[in-house]
């Protein structure tokens, strides 16, 4: 390791994923970055894979929460472990991702170049089809109630490769400073699972910090390998999520708007989806549960 780079910790938070993380794990040893450590987060998971993460990468740090404590909270242990060994940077990273070796210097060379970046995050292509953007860039639409990710489902010729400020960075792959971190504070961990990250953006935008989409950081993620694709876990935490982040951050006004396009959701549950019932059931305690204001884990 270099001691004159800046210290960066690498946080990949488990649960019930060894699989994942293995392979996440054999791609971080590539890291060309000379001065970083890589910490997991097992967050109580049932599986055995503290025990088989352990045995496979004896030189990585572990921490063990003892329960699912969700993205934030479980990331939150892990930054302030972090921080608590002097880290400058860390660098939040999904389980089910593959990094290029330059993905993590990418990150960190944008960082030093200007103090007022709070944030920096990946240029993050689908793992089963490399050639296919996820995510270039997160866009909040306040007229519409909507969050997206630039450039998703298109073919990458290069036409985003070029480092811009954008509205929030995707926690699959997100860099955040130390300095930015003590003056805003950690992800709220109301939100669980889901928007934390957007919400800790704006939060940080709200205090002059700028959120920064750097392409030369390649990685590749493996779509929902956690929670399914649009599972029923899916869309209650992620339609609750979407109207507490819109209530908390008091810029959007259209709510009816929001209500028909949810009830557009349910239609296409109806006519084009599986587990009809089980995810019907989730939107509704979803809307439920927004409107008695619970938060937290609740599914």
């Amino acid at each position: 390791m270099n001691a004159n780079r800046s210290l960066v910790y690498v946080i990949i938070l488990n649960w019930n994923g060894w699989r994942d993380t293995l392979e996440c794990l054999t791609s971080c040893q590539k890291i060309i970055y000379p001065n970083y450590r890589v910490l997991v987060v097992d967050n109580g998971s049932t599986d055995g894979s503290e025990a088989v993460i352990r045995e496979r990468f004896p030189d990585v740090e572990m921490l063990q929460t003892g329960e699912n404590l969700g993205f934030a909270g479980g990331c939150n242990s892990g930054i302030r472990y972090a921080l608590d060994r002097q880290a400058r940077y860390i660098w939040l990273l999904n389980n089910d991702t593959v990094v290029e070796p330059n993905a993590l210097q990418a990150l960190v060379s944008i960082m030093e170049a200007d103090e007022s970046i709070g944030m920096t995050g990946s240029k993050i292509l689908y793992h089963d089809s490399p050639e296919v953007i996820w995510f270039a860039g997160g866009i909040i639409d306040w007229q519409k109630g909507d969050t997206g990710h630039t450039g998703q489902g298109e073919t990458d010729r290069g036409q985003y490769d070029h480092v811009r400020e954008v509205d929030y960075i995707t926690g699959c792959s997100l860099m955040a400073g130390r300095g930015m971190i003590e003056e805003v504070g950690l992800m709220d961990e109301q939100f669980f699972l889901y928007f934390e990250e957007t919400d800790w953006c704006l939060r940080a935008g709200k205090l002059g910090y700028k959120s920064v989409y750097v392409p030369e950081s390649v990685i590749y993620h493996k779509e929902s390998a956690t929670t399914g694709s649009r599972s029923p876990l899916y869309y209650y935490y992620f339609v609750r999520n979407r109207l507490v982040f819109l209530k908390m951050h008091k810029m959007f006004r259209n709510w009816p708007l929001r209500i028909i396009k949810d009830l557009k959701l349910v239609l296409r549950i109806c006519l084009l989806e599986d587990r009809k019932r089980r995810k019907l059931s989730a939107l509704v305690k979803a809307y439920s549960h927004f409107l008695k204001s619970q938060t937290g884990k609740r599914f």
